[in-house]
């Protein structure tokens, strides 16, 4: 399974033109964050959780991996995120290799795009508890669902979770197959940044996160 989800990610990767922006987490200093990420949350008002720059034999593509270690909470409504401004993304597709760890009110997670603050983004996950992606805009720190799947025949370990936005239909894909469309309406029209998000106490590894302006 990890040989072909490296193969599909490549793949996926040497047929956009656009523009493209990788961070494959490898040679960094571990502990750390990339330059120009950020840690916040939504929903909260104490520690922000830790995430940091660590090594992970099983990752996908090569050891270096962006970790949330340690939610230090465990309250259903907190969205823990780290994003960056350095990618201004409107449409386009983004991509990340994510595994769950540990978490027992939530689990997952993915990526966030169009970030104007801490506040306002969309997001989408896939979550191995429920086992479903879904995809969600959160405004003014309110998080309002814009669909989801049912019950996936996934198993666990590292998963391809890639969107794709396009005017107003939001498309998201597991492990290279389409499993959701939505039309958003739009709710958060600017461009922004993008990042990574996991909800409550979900701790996950995420590798090879990419994204291809159009």
């Amino acid at each position: 399974m990890r040989q072909i989800q490296v193969v599909m990610v490549l793949c996926w990767m040497s047929t956009c033109c656009a523009g493209v922006q990788r961070w494959d987490f490898e040679g960094l200093e571990r502990g750390g964050l990339p330059v120009g990420w950020r840690i916040e949350a939504t929903g909260q008002d104490k520690a922000m959780a830790t995430w940091k720059l660590e090594n992970n034999a099983s990752s996908p593509l090569g050891p270096g991996v962006l970790q949330l270690t340690d939610t230090h909470h465990r309250v259903n409504g907190v969205f823990n995120l780290c994003w960056t401004r350095g990618v201004t993304f409107k449409e386009g597709e983004i991509a990340v290799f994510l595994k769950a760890n540990t978490g027992v009110i939530d689990q997952g997670g993915g990526p966030i795009w169009r970030a104007q603050d801490r506040n306002n983004y969309y997001i989408a996950r896939y979550n191995p508890l429920e086992k479903n992606v879904s995809i969600y805009y959160t405004k003014n720190g309110r998080r309002v669902m814009l669909g989801y799947t049912g019950r996936l025949d996934v198993k666990d370990g590292w998963h391809l979770l890639k969107i794709s936005h396009k005017g107003n239909r939001i498309r998201a894909y597991l492990n290279g197959d389409l499993k959701l469309m939505v039309n958003d309406g739009g709710h958060i029209l600017q461009a922004g940044g993008v990042g990574l998000w996991t909800k409550a106490d979900a701790a996950t590894s995420f590798d090879d996160f990419t994204v291809i302006t159009k």
